[in-house]
């Protein structure tokens, strides 16, 4: 048997990192075995999906290094003898099996009403009774079927679920069994005359020859539909494995409200009234919608908004989706790595691996059965181990891809010689390829922009010793205009004469106080790299800013 698994997201947002995770497992297991993985659009549920985030999806699943042999086409990927790999193009397909159930009597049409359902539920809850469709369609004739399909009234078609207990085989979860009613006569094609997820993934898998079918515990209860569905149509039964959800560390689930909850709580903590607004002035969430989003913890911005809103602010929101990673600049390979030990072990506490790795070695029987908590930590750590075991060429070249894609600013802004020597300052204490232009975003700000705040370091730099640090800075600004060539060797020549002439030596007495007037803080790449980097009429006029709003409030206190 060739083995053939499938990776069938629902195209109604970005590509979570537990749908990553899946993909990642169902690619390894096929990879291993000399199988082929099928990427398959299920895109019937039509208020929920969209073309773009499909896409996205895929973008995605490139980025991660998960290619699949049938499916949607992506440069040299996809294709195949099974499609259309989108299920909204394959309508005529469910048709044809769901008139063969009907004709056989395992399926029926039902004209129920949504309020007639709404009150049957309604009076189950009443009476302390699970809800189960009582079968009311039944009782109407064939004759009266066709007149009101005739007529044009809306109808749902019910699969008829046999009587009897269902038993559920998971390589993962062992065995289940579902007593006999538990399953009742559910909905395989909506009012729409879109195929439910239950009745289009049992058709598909079938005709796409699935194997293995490799998905979240959160379907365990669905496989009994599908598996009453196969016999139905007599199709093969796949083998299946469920795997366990992705966690918070709290024991939540992770999600798109984990990034609302911060920014809720930043904009709590700053006591923003409005939205803010566009490059236009024109704000980023109306003003009743905004009102709304504040006095009602249940209501939610739409991420796209949510996302914006919380860059205007400056808020950093949790990583949820993968490409949230890619733009915080993880690597893939150190992701998949982290994806692939949040729910599987290697063995003999073997934690670093790549992909290659992963295929040959991945199996169920290592794949657990409780919750994975993500650790955010350790995932940063993986990242920073990657980073600091890279050439200096690698890295520059990977940055500057990343800046290239995220932070155009600063290819904007530094020259060749710049950019690289920021990328040589930063390597050894990045954690993520993104960090070089989160931390040192003064690199690129306006001279005017640059903002002082008299914290304690700010003050003790600034204002202690004898001379004071404000005093060396109006010494040594000469010395830098009167440098004729402003590279980072010239620099450091220049600041260790005039240290060794004026600070007894002691290069910090300088060096603090260059920092923070060039920077507005006391953390930066070093300092002689950062001078270099903004260039001398950059660093002449944050001095002369700097020296007189220090000035100004050495003399108020």
């Amino acid at each position: 048997m060739t083995v053939v698994t499938r990776f069938a997201p629902s195209p109604s947002g970005n590509l979570h990192v537990g749908g990553a995770r899946t993909a990642l497992y169902c690619w390894a297991f096929a990879r291993g075995r000399s199988g082929r993985l099928v990427l398959r659009i299920e895109d019937t549920d039509r208020k929920r999906s969209s073309d773009a985030a499909s896409l996205g999806f895929m973008t995605d699943l490139d980025w991660l290094g998960i290619d699949w042999d049938e499916g949607p086409v992506q440069g040299d990927q996809g294709g195949g003898d099974h499609g259309p790999y989108f299920q909204s193009e394959r309508l005529p397909i469910y048709a044809e099996h769901l008139e063969r159930l009907i004709a056989e009597g395992k399926a029926y049409h039902a004209f129920d009403t949504p309020e007639e359902l709404d009150a049957k539920r309604k009076a189950a809850r009443l009476a302390k009774e699970a809800y189960r469709y009582d079968r009311a369609a039944l009782a109407l004739s064939a004759e009266e079927v066709e007149a009101r399909l005739a007529a044009g009234e809306p109808s749902v078609i019910r699969f008829r679920t046999p009587d009897g207990p269902i038993t559920i085989v998971d390589e993962v979860l062992g065995e289940a069994t579902l007593p006999a009613g538990e399953v009742d006569d559910f909905v395989i094609r909506k009012a729409d005359g879109y195929p439910t997820y239950h009745f289009a993934v049992v058709i598909d898998d079938a005709m796409m020859e699935v194997s293995h079918v490799l998905r979240a515990q959160e379907h365990f209860n669905n496989t009994a539909k599908h598996m009453i569905l196969q016999d139905a149509l007599g199709l093969p039964r796949p083998v299946y494995g469920h795997l366990s959800l992705i966690f918070n560390p709290d024991g939540s689930k992770m999600s798109k409200r984990d990034k609302d909850k911060v920014l809720r709580a930043a904009v709590k903590e700053r006591g923003v009234d409005a939205a803010p607004a566009d490059s236009h002035g024109t704000p980023l969430v109306e003003a009743d919608v905004w009102s709304t989003w504040l006095g009602d913890k249940s209501v939610q911005l739409d991420l796209d908004t949510l996302e914006q809103v919380a860059a205007a602010l400056e808020v950093s929101l949790p990583e949820i989706n993968v490409a949230d990673f890619r733009r915080s600049g993880y690597l893939p390979e150190v992701l998949c790595n982290f994806l692939a030990l949040n729910g599987w072990s290697a063995g003999d506490d073997l934690e670093k691996f790549d992909n290659d790795f992963l295929a040959k070695n991945f199996n169920l029987d290592r794949v657990q059965k409780t919750p994975a908590k993500f650790d955010r930590d350790k995932l940063l750590a993986f990242n920073l181990d990657a980073i600091q075991e890279m050439s200096p060429d690698v890295f520059h070249d990977l940055a500057r891809a990343h800046a290239s894609e995220f932070r155009p600013e600063f290819i904007a802004r530094l020259d060749g010689g710049q950019f690289r020597t920021l990328c040589d300052a930063s390597r050894e204490r990045s954690k993520t390829l993104d960090e070089p232009f989160s931390v040192n975003r003064f690199l690129v700000s306006s001279d005017d922009e640059i903002e002082w705040t008299v914290s304690k370091p700010v003050r003790k730099a600034m204002f202690k010793g004898e001379p004071t640090g404000l005093e060396l800075l109006g010494q040594i600004r000469p010395v830098l205009e009167n440098l004729p060539d402003f590279d980072a060797t010239s620099i450091e020549a220049a600041i260790t004469a005039f240290v060794d002439e004026h600070a007894e030596g002691n290069l910090g007495r300088i060096a603090q106080p260059l920092r923070i007037a060039v920077s507005g803080g006391p953390i930066s790449p070093p300092i002689f790299d950062t001078l270099a980097i903004l260039g001398q009429e950059a660093v002449l006029s944050r001095i002369d800013r700097c020296l007189a709003v220090m000035s100004e409030i050495a003399a108020a206190s």
